[in-house]
């Protein structure tokens, strides 16, 4: 088949103008042109009043060697690649299992593709299964009862399951993961226009159903999900003892199992370590082991909401609510006189904004929108880097685990003045700006459940991240025409947006650089952000645990 790139036709197209584009373009007649796919379709709104949808389709015609030759030099005509998975191994004799920690999107296929290459193998998910999970999720959210082990963050389908659901990603994919990815996810219910869209989403309800399908596929395939099953300790044996500072070593020591927090042994020399963002006592377990671990960078700041028709009307113009652009979305950043970044950061049109706590005492949000995306409001994260110096009062950047507690600095903040009852403070952005208390809302109805407690956020986050946002929200004014309206408004606090710590590991074989058999995997071990990226690390280190048994053998 041939691929073809950048085909650009008007919105309100006619259903044969891409058939017509394709003849044109390949200069054919209908007869010798056999049939067509669209791959992807995406659009340009930069001119609201003539928005045009971009495609890249595949051809299948009777004569695509001619073709090919003819538009050699056409770098928008090209032989369709092959984008089928082929698995890497296949497995023949399984002594020990191996063993996956963790069941959101990355563990999900790290666990998947093991079992589709008959490794069978142990997924240990120290939350509930998905249905369990999102009662004890809304519970929390209608009544304030808070289940540490069950909520946003821990439970099958991880934090991605309360999200908009996004399948978009920038991370490299040079041998299609993200195809794969996708189609396991169309297999599992999806809608099929996620395989051609640019940029796909599903939404809670709809992941839900899947995460089960997907569940059952790897149980049906010799593979075993045990929820309920907190790891406590990881077990070693020396291999290479040293005198190297550690982070010089080598796998000087290899996993021979672990003992989860009912005191179950569980023999394996391959375990995924694919733990989520917020599994903090995990982190410090790792640590204590002597288990290579660097601070990284992060993000933290509010979420900030508009009524969904104003990000519309400011993208699309007179093509608001047209079904094939849908609720608009945006991705904005400012560069600050402080040398901070602020910029945008899981934005869900027409969704709300939600509890996402995982500890007691300590308040977080996070954005969710459903499928449909149908709710009021829009709301995306309004976020300020930061560097590990800015952990601690002095700068030490000694403790690589200073990162979580900053996180809880802040989430402790938030609790205290969103009232200590897990509302969440509340401000109008031009309160903000102009640093003045709110006492309630405008037009734009905070979406936030459990409830909200106007104040003043000034107090929310270090004194360089509140000039950083003050200075960015007017400045992203002037690239969406409403943005820093005085009554949107503003939620504390998102600490979340990416794991504060590095689990490191090797480029090559995927395993810790000092524990042989670990393998640090997806957006806990600061290797992914987001769904599709979470879901494409795990299958990179499946297939790592899978050639390393196949070698073994």
């Amino acid at each position: 088949m041939i691929r073809l790139t950048d085909i650009k036709l008007p919105l309100d197209h006619p259903e044969e103008a891409i058939e017509q584009a394709i003849l044109a373009k390949l200069s054919i007649n209908q007869e010798q042109l056999i049939s067509f796919t669209v791959f992807k379709r995406g659009y340009d709104a930069r001119r609201k009043k003539s928005i045009i949808l971009i495609y890249t389709v595949d051809v299948e015609t009777s004569n695509e060697e001619q073709l090919l030759i003819d538009f050699a030099n056409d770098n928008k005509v090209k032989l369709t690649p092959d984008m089928e998975y082929k698995y890497v191994a296949q497995a023949k004799n399984v002594n020990k299992r191996p063993v996956v920690i963790g069941l959101g999107p990355c563990g999900l296929f790290t666990g998947l593709l093991l079992a589709q290459m008959g490794f069978k193998p142990i997924i240990l998910e120290r939350g509930k299964e998905v249905r369990e999970r999102t009662k004890d999720t809304f519970g929390f959210w209608r009544k304030k009862i808070l289940n540490t082990e069950s909520n946003v963050q821990f439970g099958e389908g991880g934090a991605g399951t309360f999200s908009d659901g996004k399948l978009y990603s920038q991370v490299k994919d040079p041998k299609h993961y993200s195809r794969k990815v996708l189609n396991e996810f169309v297999e599992a219910g999806a809608p099929e226009e996620i395989l051609y869209v640019s940029k796909p989403h599903i939404g809670t309800f709809k992941l839900v159903t899947m995460v089960e399908q997907m569940r059952a596929k790897i149980i049906a395939l010799g593979g075993e999900v045990r929820f309920g099953q907190r790891v406590e300790e990881i077990h070693f044996a020396d291999t290479k003892p040293s005198d190297e500072p550690i982070e010089s070593i080598q796998q000087n020591r290899e996993v021979t199992g672990l003992t989860l927090a009912s005191g179950e042994h569980i023999e394996t020399n391959h375990i995924a370590l694919a733990i989520g963002h917020s599994a903090r006592d995990t982190f410090a377990m790792l640590h204590d082991q002597g288990v290579f671990i660097k601070a990284k960078p992060f993000s933290v700041g509010f979420r900030i909401e508009h009524e969904q028709s104003v990000i519309d009307d400011a993208r699309f113009g007179e093509n608001a609510g047209n079904p094939i652009l849908g609720a608009a979305d945006y991705k904005l950043v400012h560069h600050c006189k402080n040398g901070r970044s602020v910029y945008s950061f899981c934005m869900c049109p027409g969704g709300t904004v939600v509890a996402a706590a995982s500890e007691e005492k300590r308040l977080v949000t996070n954005g969710m929108s459903q499928y449909s995306r149908h709710e009021r409001n829009a709301n995306s994260a309004i976020v300020v880097g930061i560097e590990p110096k800015d952990y601690t009062e002095d700068g030490d950047t000694s403790n690589v685990l200073a990162g979580i507690d900053f996180q809880r600095r802040l989430e402790e903040k938030a609790f205290i003045l969103g009232g200590e009852t897990y509302d969440a403070p509340v401000q109008l952005v031009g309160d903000f700006i102009a640093g003045r208390k709110t006492g309630e809302h405008g037009s734009v109805i905070p979406s936030y459940k459990p409830g909200v407690t106007y104040c003043d956020l000034s107090e929310a986050l270090p004194d360089y991240a509140v000039a950083a946002i003050r200075e960015a929200l007017p400045a992203f004014e002037r690239k969406i025409k409403g943005f820093s309206m005085d009554e949107a408004t503003l939620t504390a606090v998102e600490t979340r947006t990416s794991s504060p710590i590095q689990i490191t590991r090797d480029k090559e074989s995927f395993e810790s650089i000092n524990t042989k058999g670990l393998y640090p995997a997806g957006e806990g071990a600061g290797y992914a952000g987001g769904i599709l990226s979470a879901g494409i690390d795990g299958i990179k280190v499946a297939e790592a645990i899978a050639l390393s048994m196949v070698a073994s053998d």
